[in-house]
């Protein structure tokens, strides 16, 4: 009975046997008990799942149509018309309104915050009353558009950070000083929520043994503490409404890309909204900059800063921030309690704002600045030339300034955390440690004192100025005294050069700069090396226990964190500064053995440190540059050149040396060095291992590095180097060169151009759907370098590529300068068919191409429009198992 039941085939979704009008299909590869399935079942799976195939064999079912018996063989020319026709016309539709969609989000919301805000910043009422009929103007589209762009970009950080600082202050709190007065009121009012019992006195937490339970009061219909059940109603609200309303609102429907026009009215709300943060965010600030600049007589210097609207507009928040400051004192004082509390978290709004500022825009202008200026002599500047390139364009040069500041903050904070990994817990407590899970840099500004901000700011100014000054301006006086003539860099484009420097460009952003920033040796060989310098500093010092701990400054991140102990309240006064900062017990601090005069070893120690950084910087200023200077001298052939000069009618030799911008000197020396530095780890790394082994791994690494360079010789020089010539002959050349001049081909600058294309390629085939060369760079990144498979690279990705570049180049060109001579004499002739042959038959390609899409679609078409008229249904295919096992016996 049971062998039976074991034969009878089910289904192995419903678990039910075939019936007449429900019969079983077996669509895919899988055998046995699971191979079963009905349509019924398969296409409601499918419906739930969103697959199209089976998830165990990976099979793609497949479904036969099913026709009316009276559908003709082929459809009548007024259906296809009909059919035709409803296409247009739904294409159309859908045409006007993505056309109506984005003229609306990308022209008349940017375009109305523009001029709302123009008008409103003219200071006149004769601008608002012409507000509608500068709507309607055509003026300056294009400009108002851009500019109103990054208006409502402005708006929307606005919105987003007071959505995300109120969730700030919900999650983490608000300031001491509003908690406390929160809970003086809460206090007041607690008799209040009894009418009949005492007041509570405060008595010490210490002299209560067990909290008395508060009497509640009974309702009474006449006395007001309705409003608390009232309160209490509205927290226990259900927010399955508020849901349903999130659900129903999609990125789809809020822009107007489902296909109804709702997204008018969310249109005008945004239009609204901009209106309301410019009134709010920029109008009154800036009205109430200038009447504080007005009152303190300080007009004019704001005129000449280049920024009189930005900084009228900072100085306005600083005067709404004491004004909320004020009136909150006031409300305080008179006791309006919700007036209060609005008051405070503007006051926390406008500190927050103003302090995101300061650290993140002052500060890093600062630095950069400062980094300018120590520097002027590496690059034979002077002040006055820095005022003429901020009187010419201050805004570019703030711009510059600042960015090189985030970029020297960036990486000073990395070497910061670089230094946690290595010195003990508790020596660097005078800075951020930004991999405290607690630290929060918003709740500090919330909660600490607004002097206390400006403290540690200050702080952090004297600490990134005297570094600067150690790595920047004292090296380069030494090097300006030990090598005269190494400074100033070069820094200036010049066209004697054989290279075209957009060729070495990008030779540095595609080649070099990757190769360097991917990988993750430079990071431990410094680490390694500050380690080693600790460890010589503090054997030589005697505070070892100080600097490195017991672990000898191999104490990582976890390790940090087990040693933490909030309970810890002996930590010194390292830790107490640390809780001072952070509003917590001592937390992170290891113990330390104090040496005699500490205080002397501690001076020692920060003279080894301005000592070693002077050393490390000369060293980074000087040995890059000199050896990028001789490696670019040998590659680019130029040497140093005899020029004839013309003085008086007497010719003159003089030596003139090329020079070449440093950027790429010190990008160069810097790549030859890391190679140099990796192959002697690498070799320090195999002596180990004895003379067998090291021998046989130099073996595998030469065979490596000639499959490398065949590789690299095929992907990266051959194929850019077509790619740019074909883009050069089909492009650039029909474009810029003349009928009546010569093309010349810079097969160099022709390569580089051709790395970024073939990058640029390589993206888009990654992105696209999955073909023969997708799935062939797939596994050549893979595989890497170590397990490369020099015979599939070359025969799947290489050849396929340099076949179809090469037959792009060769045929035109053989057909232009071998056939077409056998049939046309004139030159001109001649010379115009073979400078327009490329981009011809690039156009042919395009056409053949899109006359086959449009027949693809029109195929499409005409099954979409025999299935709408006469498609009653779809049969599941059976998947033939017999014909599988007799192709692969």
């Amino acid at each position: 009975m049971d062998s039976e039941l074991s034969n009878i085939d089910i289904c192995r979704v419903c678990r039910s046997e075939g019936l007449p009008d429900r019969p079983l299909f077996h669509p895919c590869i899988c055998t046995g008990s699971i191979k079963w399935i009905h349509q019924e079942c398969l296409t409601q799976w499918m419906k739930y799942s969103h697959k199209e195939y089976c998830e165990l064999c990976g099979y793609r079912f497949s479904f036969t149509p099913i026709y009316s018996p009276d559908m003709p063989r082929r459809l009548p020319l007024k259906d296809l018309v009909s059919g035709l026709l409803s296409s247009i016309l739904t294409t159309v539709k859908y045409w006007f309104h993505y056309t109506l969609v984005a003229v609306a989000w990308t022209g008349i919301v940017p375009l109305t915050a523009c001029r709302i805000y123009r008008a409103l910043f003219k200071g006149s009422i004769d601008g608002i009353l012409s507000l509608p009929f500068d709507m309607l103007s055509t003026e300056n589209l294009t400009s108002d558009t851009f500019q109103g762009c990054f208006v409502v970009i402005c708006t929307l950080f606005a919105f987003a950070g007071l959505v995300w600082l109120r969730e700030q202050i919900i999650h983490g709190g608000g300031p001491e000083w509003m908690q406390r007065e929160d809970d003086d009121v809460r206090v007041r009012l607690a008799p209040l929520n009894n009418n009949e019992a005492e007041p509570l006195a405060l008595v010490p937490e210490q002299n209560i043994a067990e909290p008395e339970p508060v009497a509640v009061a009974p309702e009474n219909p006449e006395f007001p503490e309705d409003a608390e059940m009232n309160a209490n109603e509205d927290n226990n609200w259900i927010p399955m409404e508020w849901d349903r309303a999130a659900e129903e609102i999609t990125w789809e429907r809020l822009l107007g890309l489902d296909g109804s026009l709702k997204f008018i009215e969310h249109v005008f709300w945004v239009i609204s909204l901009n209106t309301l943060f410019i009134i709010i965010f920029a109008y009154s600030p800036y009205h109430m900059g200038l009447w504080t600049l007005h009152i303190s007589n300080m007009t004019e210097y704001a005129s000449a800063s280049h920024f009189e609207g930005l900084l009228t507009t900072l100085v306005g928040y600083c005067s709404v921030g004491f004004l909320f400051l004020f009136f909150h004192r006031i409300a305080h004082f008179l006791g309006f309690q919700k007036a209060k509390r609005v008051l405070a978290l503007g006051y926390i709004v406008v500190k927050v704002s103003l302090l995101s500022v300061l650290e993140i825009g002052v500060l890093p202008l600062v630095c950069g600045w400062w980094l300018d200026i120590c520097s002027l002599s590496m690059f034979d500047a002077t002040l006055k030339d820095r005022e003429s390139s901020f009187s010419a364009a201050p805004g570019t040069s703030v711009f510059i300034h600042w960015l090189i500041g985030m970029v020297y903050v960036y990486y000073f904070a990395s070497f910061v955390l670089l230094l946690r990994e290595i010195l003990r817990p508790g020596v660097l407590w005078f800075l951020k440690n930004f991999n405290d899970p607690d630290f929060s840099p918003v709740q500090e500004m919330i909660h600490l004192p607004i002097l206390q901000h400006i403290r540690k700011l200050l702080i952090s100014a004297v600490i990134f100025g005297s570094a600067v000054l150690l790595m920047l301006w004292l090296p380069i006086r030494i090097i300006k005294w030990l090598l005269p003539n190494f400074l100033p860099y070069s820094v200036y484009l010049n066209n004697e050069t054989q290279v075209n420097e957009l060729s070495l460009e990008l030779m540095l952003l595609q080649v070099i700069l990757p190769a360097l920033l991917e990988q993750s040796h430079t990071r431990i060989w410094l680490k390694g090396l500050v380690r080693n310098w600790c460890r010589a500093v503090s054997w030589i010092l005697g505070i070892h226990s100080y600097l490195l701990g017991e672990s000898d400054g191999v104490v990582n991140r976890d390790q940090n964190n087990e040693q933490n102990n909030p309970n810890q309240q002996d930590g010194g006064l390292g830790a107490a500064h640390q809780a001072l900062f952070m509003m917590e017990p001592p937390t992170g601090f290891q113990p330390y053995t104090k040496p005699s005069f500490f205080m002397g070893r501690l001076v020692g120690l920060l003279i080894s440190v301005c000592i070693s950084l002077v050393i490390a910087s000369v060293f980074a200023l000087t040995v890059p540059v000199w050896l990028g200077r001789k490696v670019m001298a040998l590659w680019l052939a130029g040497g140093p050149t005899v020029v004839t000069l013309i003085a008086k009618n007497t010719p003159q030799e003089q030596l003139n040396e090329v020079k070449v911008h440093e950027l790429y000197t010190a990008a160069c020396g810097l790549y030859v060095g890391w190679l140099t530095a990796r192959a002697i780890s690498l070799v320090l790394s195999w002596l180990p291992q004895g003379r067998a082994a090291m021998i046989e791994r130099l073996k595998q690494w030469c065979v490596l590095g000639l499959k490398t360079v065949v590789a690299s010789f095929l992907l990266l020089w051959v194929i850019p180097l077509l790619f740019g010539l074909l883009f050069e002959l089909v492009v650039i050349v029909p474009l810029r060169v003349p009928i009546h001049q010569t093309p010349i081909l810079f097969i160099w600058q022709d390569w580089a151009l051709g790395v970024l294309y073939t990058k640029i390629a390589c993206a888009v085939t990654m992105m696209g759907p999955e073909w023969f060369l997708r799935n062939a760079i797939e596994q050549a990144y893979r595989d890497g370098i170590r397990q490369m498979q020099l015979r599939l690279i070359i025969e799947n990705l290489a050849l396929p590529v340099i076949v179809c570049f090469g037959l792009a180049l060769s045929v035109p060109y053989v057909i232009a300068h071998s056939i077409v001579p056998l049939f046309v004499s004139s030159f001109q002739l001649r010379n115009l068919i073979a400078r327009k042959i490329y981009p011809f038959l690039l156009l042919m390609i395009f056409l053949l191409v899109f006359i086959s899409f449009q027949i693809r679609q029109f195929k499409n078409l005409y099954e979409h429009i025999k299935n709408d008229k006469y498609l009653v249904g779809q049969r599941l295919v059976n998947y033939n198992h017999r014909k599988k096992r007799d192709s692969t016996t």
